[in-house]
């Protein structure tokens, strides 16, 4: 290391890991009333949604929420950095495996909504659908 490398001093990457974690800690409590009221916004009327979306709106959720986790990974991440190169490698490493990870999530996003739309094409009219979710794709989150 050189003499003249910037140090992120410990106290503040203390601070910094103490307010990522109270960050996370609100957003889990917003995310919880999110699936609380879309649960509760949904349920009567759960007999009018389409085969398949069901599935396309689950899926969708199950994204952001990974995709906030990988975020709060990095934020963690960023706080326990000791210097300003140490900084730069975990942006780079971040938003190249994101860029991958979005991909994932594109291609697996278009093929559900093919099948859900496939699906609506082939119900009849006025008959409400109520299907069993699909399995989930079980990814290798982001690091």
């Amino acid at each position: 290391m050189s003499q003249n490398q910037f140090q992120i001093p410990q106290e503040l990457r203390e601070l910094a890991e103490e307010n990522v974690e109270r960050a996370r800690q609100f957003y889990l409590q917003f995310i919880n009333g999110v699936e609380q009221t879309m649960s509760a916004w949904s349920a009567p009327r759960s007999d009018l949604i389409p085969p398949g979306f069901g599935d396309v709106q689950a899926r969708a959720t199950k994204f952001a929420k990974e995709n906030a986790d990988a975020a709060f990974e990095l934020a963690k991440d960023v706080a326990k950095a000791k210097d300003l190169q140490e900084l730069l490698s975990l942006q780079s490493r971040y938003v190249q495996s994101q860029m991958r990870w979005y991909a994932d999530q594109t291609q697996e996003f278009g093929q559900l909504m093919a099948k859900a739309l496939t699906a609506k094409e082939r119900q009849p009219e006025g008959k409400p659908s109520a299907g069993p979710a699909a399995p989930r794709r079980q990814s290798a989150k982001p690091r």
